[in-house]
């Protein structure tokens, strides 16, 4: 389990959790979306600019590196 902070919203994303392969996004301890990591889209709620921003920070910083090799399935 991968798990990352940045602009005030945690992060957190799971090798074995279900297709599509995405990624939790919390505020205050509450889910704010699922987002779709190849996708580049909400799997559900509403991702706003900086929750964006973050994800595409921590993809440059090879944070989702271990989620990487699901792309394949992901398809």
């Amino acid at each position: 389990m991968g798990k990352a902070r940045r602009h005030g919203y945690i992060f957190t994303w799971n090798v074995g959790d279900h297709l599509p392969v995405h990624i939790h996004v919390y505020k205050d301890g509450k889910l704010i979306c699922l987002w779709r990591l190849f996708d580049e889209m909400e799997l559900t709620g509403k991702a706003n600019a900086r929750v964006k921003r973050a994800i595409r920070e921590l993809r440059d910083e090879g944070a989702f590196k271990s989620l990487e090799r699901l792309r394949d399935e992901d398809q």
